[in-house]
């Protein structure tokens, strides 16, 4: 019972003279989990961090605060559980009294588990992954228990660190905390709440009165108060909630983009409409209209805040459009509707729904989903403003062709059991009639002193990126319209970096890069540029530094192919000289054998290569990036010469980035996106080797790589006994390992580091670490394992090679295939894989991409980072004692 939970936290405190709340008042609860974060000066400055579970707040003071930043590892201590009405406290706890000092409402809202494991499973593995909804705080994050911290009756440690995703910052993530120094609740400052001045808290879920506050708590105010009136009014509903509570805003699920449409039953399809995304918010007749982002566009959009002002309670997720003269979705006609203020005949097109009244549906399958949806527009008595979204249940093939020939843009496919899901998913889908793509503006050119076109690029990182001019689709209205946003953004310096950027011609203009276009084109070039670009319009839902080149559809006719042959010729016929374009990179000689086989007697091609890196870029992408990679090139395949290189050289596709390192004059090439997988396809890299740095820190340690190398006659089941030594050591120093093969006869143990932003580890001191620790081993088993390279030293034991770990040095990359017979690939384990019967050699080009699918091999790599000072420490103490 909560009641237990609650005892020690009443043992700290004395109520007849802290107003603090003792928990002993019976509240109703809320079918939503809520959270709380209180600032709290009281010894030190710290935040309080509160997720309801079990009737109760668990609660952990962070140190620090949180950050959006995923780098930042903020220490959270865990304390004893609160009660749920200190959801509301805010004011001030007496001097010689437990916590004593000023506490602020910072942040409040609701929270939802992530994950197959429920929150009480999550918390006893010490691994509890969660999103939060608040006001400031939105998005993933995960709370990691730290080792050896339950011990003699010690405070448990925690770790809270932001997961990547649209919420993430990558610097300066503790920022939020600054510029938030009011009460989310009462608007006051610590100041004021110390002396007692303004107006006490609102309460979390009711509306409370705007009373004079004190410089305590109160209890007759707040959520606990309000809910406890509530259930006073009515004892047979005591465990219901009281009015209708929604969410604020949902992130929206998003759509992955394919060249044609999921095949196979289960799916349905919807036309894919060209305008803006906008989740539709409904509370007693007071209607929010955000963008995707959680702008608040409401103003911008009148006539249809007023149409569904009669809706009941909901949230809906739709997209408002301007229609052409034939009923179709025309984006330069929404444009020209907001530009000139004239939104009376904008259409809200509605395909599903988050929320009924009180009841979140999100769990539940689409098709019930839209079904409810249905009814809820038809009882509101359909308003021409807000129409439904039909879908189809036939072929995504033939609604796409149908799609095509009506000149729409293309269609979405959905699963239609699948629940609602925040981000990017596989069970969304859009197919493109047209390659579209949103771009931003840097540069606009003129002739004789009139408007010509615009230089447009994507961010890449913190990289602009040139991607070409677009040049047609301006009419005297658009360019009227156009020129005075671009002349209000003129800049004397280029915004464009990288090879391939424009130069400067008397007939350019440089922007500073803030507007987004949207754009149609008829593909990428080779380098990375758009073909036949046409301008629709800008788009002002999207930040600039959000624009980054998206996979590119090759579906760009107005008309969709037909499906495949079912029996494609294995090898097709093709003309001499001809290409074949993946991911936008034409690959030539896309026939040219570069290994004999893959261990199944059929040769693998360089356009197989391309296709493997496109297959397996998603995951390997994040392993490379941001780190120089040198590449080993076999032009004429692995029985041919083979080239080491580092730097880029003439000609070099813009979708490499470039980065330079200290003490060498020549760029290093480094691979920030799948695309750029493919372009090194294209000069045949069969193997790919970053270094092992922090991404975007070549001076800084990111990860350890022990590579065990064994000698003739070293049976592989041996090799596998050292791997798991290896990890059982790290184990014992605090570190947390990861095991892949080399793509040879070898394995790699890999353990992730957690980089001190403020005083970072150098590269001799974690080379100095990884020495240690396999001379440690090579001295307690000497017949097994050295250190030293001497290959007439190495019959029968395994070289432990710490070299891996410096500054310059680089090894294999997860999932990069290697120059040698069999085609064999680098291969991401799970421990459970690494036992003695593990062969190698069946993770090649054209096994591991479906393995791949299957596998959950290195799922937690990023929380498993740990602090490489921390097992310098242990490990000088162990080698001390063995001294």
């Amino acid at each position: 019972m909560a009641s237990d939970k609650l005892s020690t936290y009443r043992s700290k405190r004395d109520f007849k003279k802290t107003a603090e709340p003792s928990g002993e008042k019976q509240i109703t609860r809320s079918n939503r989990r809520r959270f709380v974060i209180q600032k709290h000066d009281a010894t030190r400055l710290h935040y309080d961090l509160r997720l309801e579970l079990d009737g109760v707040f668990k609660s952990w003071a962070v140190t620090k605060g949180p950050s959006l930043d995923p780098h930042d590892k903020r220490l959270a201590v865990e304390v004893e559980d609160h009660p749920l009405d200190y959801g509301d406290f805010e004011g001030t706890i007496p001097k010689g009294q437990y916590g004593g000092g000023t506490v602020m409402l910072w942040d409040r809202g609701y929270w939802e588990p992530e994950g197959k494991k429920s929150p009480e499973q999550a918390l006893a593995k010490g691994d509890l992954k969660f999103t939060l909804d608040g006001e400031l705080l939105h998005g993933s994050f995960v709370l990691v228990r730290m080792r050896n911290d339950r011990e003699r009756g010690k405070r448990t440690n925690w770790l809270l660190i932001k997961h990547h995703d649209d919420y993430s910052v990558e610097d300066n993530g503790a920022a939020i905390l600054e510029e938030n120094a009011k009460s989310v609740a009462s608007g006051r400052t610590m100041e004021m709440i110390a002396a007692g001045k303004g107006r006490k808290p609102k309460p979390f879920m009711v509306e409370g009165g705007n009373v004079q506050a004190d410089a305590v708590w109160d209890s007759n105010q707040g959520l606990a108060a309000a809910e406890r009136k509530a259930a006073a009014r009515d004892d047979d509903e005591r465990d219901t909630v009281t009015s209708v509570d929604l969410p604020d805003f949902i992130p929206p699920q998003l759509c992955e983009t394919l060249e044609r449409p999921p095949a196979g039953a289960g799916w349905i399809h919807e036309i894919k409409f060209d305008g803006y995304r906008i989740q539709m918010r409904v509370l007693d007749g007071e209607v929010t209209l955000k963008t995707r982002k959680g702008l608040d566009w409401t103003a911008k959009y009148p006539e249809i805040a007023d149409a569904a002002s009669g809706l009941s309670d909901c949230i809906i997720d739709g997209e408002i459009c301007a229609l052409d003269e034939n009923g179709a979705p025309d984006f330069a006609a929404l444009q020209a509707a907001l530009s000139e203020g004239k939104t009376g005949d904008l259409v809200y097109f509605a395909f599903d729904l988050l929320y009924d009244g009180g009841e979140d549906l999100r769990s539940q399958p689409l098709v019930e989903r839209k079904a409810r949806l249905q009814t809820l527009l038809s009882d509101a008595g359909n308003d021409p403003r807000i129409r439904y979204v039909e879908h189809f249940e036939t072929g995504g093939d033939a609604v796409l062709r149908s799609a095509c020939k009506l000149s729409l843009e293309g269609i979405v496919s959905k699963q239609a059991d699948a629940p609602y899901q925040s981000g990017r998913t596989e069970t969304w889908a859009k197919s493109k009639c047209r390659a579209g793509h949103e771009v931003v503006i840097g540069a606009y050119a003129t002739t004789n002193g009139k408007f010509r076109s615009l230089l447009v690029g994507v961010f890449r990182g913190d990289h602009f990126v040139y991607v070409g001019r677009v040049g047609t689709g301006y009419g005297a209205q658009k360019i009227a319209s156009l020129l005075p946003k671009l002349k209000a953004l003129e800049t004397t310096k280029s915004p464009f970096t990288g090879i391939g950027a424009p130069k400067k011609t008397a007939d350019v203009t440089w922007l500073k890069p803030e507007l987004v276009a949207e754009i149609e084109f008829a593909g990428w070039t080779a380098d990375g540029l758009v073909r036949q670009a046409a301008f629709k319009g800008l788009r002002e839902d999207k930040p600039a530094k959000e624009v980054e080149a998206e996979q590119p559809a090759s579906v760009t006719k107005a008309e969709v192919p037909e499906p495949a042959a079912p029996e494609p010729p294995e090898k097709p016929i093709r003309r001499k000289g001809s290409k074949v374009d993946v991911m936008g990179v034409l690959i030539s000689s896309p026939d040219k054998p570069l290994w004999p086989d893959a261990d199944d007697g059929q040769p693998v091609t360089k356009e197989e290569l391309a296709h493997y890196y496109e297959a397996v870029g998603p995951w390997m992408i994040d392993h490379i990036k941001g780190r120089p990679c040198s590449i080993i090139r076999a032009p004429d395949g692995i029985a041919g010469e083979q080239f080491f290189q580092r730097h880029a050289m003439p000609g070099q596709s813009n979708l490499l980035e470039l980065v330079k390192v200290f003490g060498d004059k020549k760029a290093y090439l480094q691979i920030d996106r799948i695309e750029g997988l493919v372009a090194v396809a294209q000069t045949a890299a069969l193997e790919l080797h970053p270094w092992n740095c922090e991404p975007g820190q070549p001076e800084v340690p990111g990860r350890l790589v022990f590579d065990l190398d064994p000698g003739p006659d070293v049976p592989f089941s041996t090799v596998v006994a050292a791997a798991r030594e290896m990890r059982d050591r790290l184990d014992e120093l605090g570190l947390i390992s990861f095991c892949k093969t080399t793509g040879g006869k070898g394995l790699h143990v890999v353990t992730p580091l957690a980089v001190n932003r403020r005083k970072p580890l150098a590269w001799p001191e974690a080379k100095g670490f990884a020495h240690d620790v396999c001379q440690q081993m090579a001295r307690e088993n000497p017949d097994l394992y050295l250190i030293k390279m001497t290959k007439s030293l190495r019959n029968g034991r395994i070289f432990l090679d710490y070299l891996r770990n410096d500054r310059m040095a680089t090894a294999v990359a997860p999932l990069s295939p290697r120059a040698r017979p069999g085609a064999t690939v680098s291969m991401p384990l799970t421990w459970a894989q690494v036992k003695s019967d593990l062969d190698p050699k069946r993770f090649t080009i054209r096994t591991v991409p479906v393995l791949l699918a299957k596998t959950s091999a290195w799922q937690d790599y990023h929380d498993g980072q740990r602090s490489l000072e921390q097992a310098i420490k242990r490990l000088a103490k162990e080698m001390k004692h063995a001294a």
